[in-house]
């Protein structure tokens, strides 16, 4: 499809075009890729991406959420947010 990430070689295209993401960015990806459809809340991503031991506010995910669709760009619209609930990739890609 337009997006497509490659595990084995930390890889992330996005229309075509090459996408420079951080680790968290990617893990973010990685886990929506893996699981399209299913709605994670922000607890669960922290939890999968940050760690059970991080202390901080769950809007860290909000900012990782949208600095990884800034970059995404014509894919951004694969994520997206369930009001009250969390993030999801969409099914269809």
């Amino acid at each position: 499809g337009l997006l497509t990430l490659n595990t084995s070689e930390h890889t992330v295209f996005s229309a075509g075009e090459r996408v420079e993401l951080t680790l968290k960015e990617y893990d973010l990806l990685k886990i929506f890729m893996e699981n399209p459809g299913i709605v994670f809340s922000r607890d669960e991503l922290l939890k999968s991406v940050w760690g059970t031991e991080y202390l901080g506010e769950t809007r860290t995910v909000d900012v990782h959420i949208g600095t990884l669709r800034t970059k995404l760009k014509s894919c951004s619209d694969y994520i997206q947010t369930v009001r009250g609930v969390g993030y999801r990739m969409e099914k269809a890609l």
